[in-house]
């Protein structure tokens, strides 16, 4: 087993996290002491992720990033409780982020009813009830309706909720949002919502693209024209 690193450097390593991020966890010192490259790694991927201004303002941004967490179940990062207040953002704020993932944990009702019922309440459509529920939900909370596509879009990609996901890439569209920052609210999802979730997410967005099912930009289609998939073609 080769050695580790010198403890200093480590200590020194962490004392440059601690000061970027004003805190450090357990995997911090881990990685400072067993592999201090992997960490050097990691934190310039956070950093670029999370610290470095994108296209969303702050407030929305750390309001995407709530709603995942909440839909993750991860309790630790209760800082970007505090990032959202320092961005203007509040309690009902906060409150709207946990209404959207909860609600997302009943979506498949609707496509279960609409799937499997059909024979029995024609009259039913499911994106009609499922877009009815939702608006109700956020009704007055003032809320804008691209801020609830991409929060709703990121929480679908963390519990990989592919046709619901779908629903919300389009919708953000019809909203007007911005592609840059539909690309930014999914991008969080890496961390809290796992790499692969963010892999899938991205292949049915350039999927949308590619059936035109979106008024994608030229750069985008550019994108999704490229040739891309997995080792065995999957993806």
């Amino acid at each position: 087993m080769s050695a580790l690193p010198d403890p200093a450097a480590a200590e020194a390593m962490l004392a440059r996290v601690r000061a970027k991020r004003g805190y450090l966890l357990p995997h911090h010192g881990l990685l400072a002491i067993t592999a201090p490259r992997l960490l050097e790694g990691y934190d310039a991927a956070y950093t670029a992720l999370t610290l470095e201004p994108r296209t969303l303002s702050a407030h929305d941004h750390e309001f995407v990033w709530l709603a995942i967490l909440i839909a993750t179940g991860e309790a630790i990062a209760t800082h970007h409780l505090a990032k959202f207040r320092a961005a203007g953002g509040d309690e009902r704020g906060v409150e709207s982020a946990l209404r959207l993932a909860a609600f997302a944990r009943g979506a498949g009702d609707f496509r279960f009813v609409a799937g499997h019922w059909r024979r029995h309440l024609p009259g039913l459509d499911g994106e009609r009830a499922y877009r009815e529920a939702l608006a109700a939900l956020v009704a007055g909370r003032g809320v804008p309706p691209g801020l609830v596509e991409m929060a709703m879009a990121a929480v679908h990609a963390c519990r990989a909720a592919w046709p619901e996901l779908a629903l919300h890439i389009v919708g953000a569209y019809r909203e007007g949002v911005a592609e840059a920052a539909l690309a930014e609210a999914l991008s969080l999802v890496m961390f809290p919502g796992s790499v692969p979730n963010f892999v899938e997410a991205a292949r049915m967005w350039r999927d949308l693209v590619r059936d035109g099912a979106v008024p994608a930009s030229a750069t985008l289609k550019h994108w999704a024209a490229i040739e891309q998939g997995g080792f065995d073609g999957t993806v």
